[in-house]
């Protein structure tokens, strides 16, 4: 077992004194190396006759400090920590050495013997009581075991101790705080030790830290705003203000950074926030006017070009996006690259560079667009003239390029045989992947819609109820299935009740609006029926919903509305069967 700090206590330390200052003398009195039994020996060549002056007790023989530095190490390599500790402390208090008491603190802390930890603590600072590095690892002892009362002296000692770096050191003060339990407490504490610091801003900012960790909001915020009062400009605070502000109302967060803008229009850092918190909002164009603003200021910065494009599109600005995005491509991280190299794809395929969005593409790394990306140069491929085996191949080598994509490769691989008519085909690779893995959700549902066009019901129901056993929030399996028994005119009573699972799992969703009216159409409830249906068609005028809407209205006698939807819905769909089908039936 090796062990040479406590990893709380280690932590505390690492995490305070790194400023300047007191990150100095830390480099100067680094701990003992772990195992390293030899150090002290050496120590007390150089200092041993020093310590062993400031010594209580009788002083010890050079032997019997290294029989005690190798007892606690042996014991520490064969986990009996408890003897480790003991042999430390011994040695500790008859030697007072400075390296000797901090290895019994860090050995001490691991094995939760506090009043060890706090005693050698005590006699280090006694011992040494200019020493920074005693005084912070006393300090972290106190943080560890939430001694509040006897923390206050140890931290104004410490700051005064350091007095070129106070402003950095009163920024550090809460990191290493953290670990202290009672935040109410710890604030009352740093009211005291923070007093004589008035006048100093990052004081009042370390103040209303530590209120708002111990949840005084109203605090945080007067705190705060002395700070600003002291410095104005001071963006630290502004954000920070910000951040108080944002847990009652997002929205008086940024209109507190568009008010902090307004007087400090240089504050890039507000404004990079402020455009954020903009997006988060979907305030597009005022984000946008932000970071156009910092990209005007930074225009060679890949981490504002790359929210300035996404926000082009959002607007569908194409114009603005595309050289933007080719910025991005160019020089962006990995993760902005493949975004990038995804949305030029689509907008190089929106003008039919088909050739362009292939290259574009193939360019989209492992990742959330990866699958999408790859999909589409299938069917870009199919669109250049390419066979449906180049198709195919495309989409099996990216399968094995990132496994993670497998379902989504076979569901297309599946997709470009049944464009190409091949249904019986597509199912059979379907089958063969469920064979192997039977318990892929998104290709038994796939698997289930091949089969109703083959009229294999039987496989229907069966993979659509698997669906739902492991899916049981999936809407699409039990609006399918329910629509499946509906157009069957069978168990529409069944139907029914799927139907309204579906609608339940997503009560916005048009066409389960469309099965649920469909199998009322079904039940003879006509009015029924046209409700769900309009409202299905408001929302998206889909061709087969403009089918069952305009049988509807048939039956209930209104003809010329029923024409009309038809009318509508084949001029925006003429290659649409559905609709050929109605109306062959009632206009022959």
């Amino acid at each position: 077992m090796k062990l040479i700090n406590s990893a709380a206590l280690a932590a505390v330390i690492a995490l305070s004194f790194s400023a300047p200052g007191w990150a100095a003398e830390n480099k100067a009195k680094a701990p003992l190396p772990d195992g390293n039994a030899a150090k002290v020996p050496s120590k007390a060549t150089s200092r041993g006759t020093a310590a062993k002056e400031k010594a209580d007790a009788a002083p010890s023989s050079m032997g019997q400090v290294v029989y005690q530095v190798l007892l606690g190490e042996i014991a520490l390599q064969r986990g009996n920590i408890s003897l480790a500790v003991s042999a430390y402390a011994d040695l500790a208090y008859r030697t007072k050495d400075p390296k000797v008491l901090q290895r019994t603190i860090e050995l001490a802390s691991a094995a939760q013997q506090a009043d060890v930890a706090y005693g050698a603590a005590k006699l280090w600072v006694e011992t040494e009581p200019e020493s920074q590095s005693a005084r912070q690892m006393l300090a972290a002892v106190l943080i560890m075991q939430g001694r509040a009362d006897e923390l206050g002296p140890q931290i104004t000692v410490l700051l005064e101790q350091d007095k070129a770096n106070l402003g950095e050191n009163l920024m550090r003060l809460n990191r290493m705080l953290a670990r202290f339990p009672d935040k109410v407490a710890l604030y009352h504490v740093l009211e005291k030790v923070l007093a004589p610091y008035a006048g100093i801003a990052e004081s009042h900012f370390a103040l209303a830290t530590a209120a708002l960790h111990a949840g005084d909001r109203l605090s945080a915020l007067q705190e705060i705003r002395k700070a600003l009062v002291l410095r104005p400009n001071w963006e630290i605070a502004a954000l920070f203000t910000a951040q108080v502000l944002a847990r009652d109302s997002a929205s008086s967060a940024l209109e507190y950074l568009e008010q902090f803008l307004e007087a400090h229009p240089e504050a890039k850092e507000v404004r990079l926030h402020l455009a954020r918190g903009l997006v988060a909002e979907k305030r597009y164009t005022d984000a946008r006017r932000h970071f156009d603003r910092l990209l005007a200021d930074s225009p060679d910065d890949t981490a504002l070009i790359y929210p300035v494009a996404i926000l082009a599109l959002q607007q569908n600005d194409v114009k603005s996006a595309e050289p933007a995005l080719r910025l991005v491509f160019e020089r962006g991280e990995p993760s902005e690259k493949n975004v990038a190299a995804y949305y030029l794809g689509q907008i190089t395929e929106g003008r039919k560079a088909y050739g362009e969005s292939v290259r574009f593409y193939q360019q989209v790394g492992p990742g959330d667009q990866f699958a999408a990306a790859q999909i589409r140069v299938g069917k870009l491929l199919i669109l250049q003239g390419a066979d449906l085996a180049v198709a195919q191949a495309h989409l099996q080598a990216s399968a094995k390029r990132y496994p993670l994509v497998q379902p989504q490769m076979v569901i297309a691989e599946a997709q470009l045989l049944r464009d190409a008519g091949k249904n019986l085909e597509a199912l059979t690779l379907l089958e063969q992947v469920l064979a192997r893995q039977p318990d892929q959700a998104d290709i038994l549902y796939d698997a289930a819609l091949l089969a109703e066009r083959l009229g294999r019901m039987d496989v229907l129901e069966t993979n659509l109820r698997r669906v739902i056993e492991l899916r049981s929030d999936n809407a699409h399996a039990y609006n399918a299935l329910g629509y499946s028994f509906a157009d069957r005119g069978i168990r529409l009573d069944e139907a029914r009740q799927l139907l309204a699972r579906a609608s339940a799992l997503a009560p916005d969703d048009p066409f389960i609006m469309d099965s649920m009216g469909w199998v009322l159409f079904k039940q003879g409830d006509l009015n029924g029926a046209l409700g769900f249906l309009q409202k299905a068609y408001a929302l998206r005028p889909d061709a087969e919903i403009a089918a069952h809407l305009g049988e509807v209205l048939w039956q209930l006698g209104k003809r010329e509305d029923a024409i009309r939807v038809w009318g509508e819905a084949s001029a925006r769909h003429p290659e649409s069967e559905e609709l050929r089908a109605v109306r062959k039936k009632f206009q022959p």
